[in-house]
């Protein structure tokens, strides 16, 4: 590491580079060049906004509570967001994991989304892989449900929720080396109960098929009071 140059052991966002390189964190970060950096609130670092949208006030309202009872697409308004300023995907996939913290166990980063269409990455990190040195199966399992939630959940109507009833996967080769996932299905138009097959592809480097998936997902109305 180079000296001068100290790193807290937080999440992304925490950094905190040397007076010399401000610049450098600001524009990734995306914080104002003119304040010292110092250390702040996880709020106050992604607070910066765009049109009056506050990210972080997005962000707190992902939790499993507001996002069952809160009006509107709480995940899609976050993408709308995010997606636009530095360094906002990688934000963006780390609120899912915040919302969701088992999904936040593996190293992936949602690079597109689209209403039922989304195209997600998973590194190839050691705390993800197994004995054999290639991408755990059961973390190819939460890369499929977070790759083909992102995409049914970015086109749902204001007022529906979802959930997973189901999941099949079928492994065809080893994954080594950063995986992309891929899904697209219809968009759901409908908060009406109804159970939908949302399927996931999962290829490597070489465009080689690794794993195939399909979720059996819930759709329907969110809870009233």
């Amino acid at each position: 590491m180079r000296r001068g140059c100290r790193t807290s052991k937080r999440w992304a966002g925490h950094f905190r580079w040397p007076r010399s390189r401000g610049s450098r964190a600001n524009a990734e970060f995306a914080v104002d060049a003119s304040s010292p950096l110092r250390p702040r609130s996880p709020s106050a670092r992604l607070s910066a906004t765009t049109s009056g949208v506050s990210f972080a006030e997005t962000l707190a309202s992902l939790s499993p509570a507001a996002a069952l009872s809160r009006e509107g697409n709480i995940l899609k308004d976050l993408w709308n967001f995010a997606s636009k300023v530095p360094g906002g995907k990688r934000l963006f996939s780390r609120a899912i994991g915040m919302a969701a913290p088992y999904t936040g166990t593996i190293p992936f980063e949602v690079r597109r989304l689209e209403p039922g269409s989304s195209e997600c990455v998973l590194f190839d990190k050691p705390h993800a892989r197994n004995h054999l040195r290639c991408i755990h199966a059961v973390a190819l399992v939460n890369f499929a449900e977070v790759t083909g939630n992102v995409a049914l959940a970015y086109g749902l109507p204001d007022d529906a929720r979802f959930i997973v009833a189901g999941l099949s996967i079928e492994y065809l080769k080893k994954a080594r080396g950063t995986i992309t996932g891929r899904c697209t299905m219809p968009p759901i138009t409908s908060s009406e109960r109804r159970e939908y097959e949302v399927p996931v592809e999962m290829s490597n480097e070489a465009g080689e098929v690794v794993a195939t998936a399909t979720l059996r997902t819930l759709v329907g109305p969110k809870s009233r009071g």
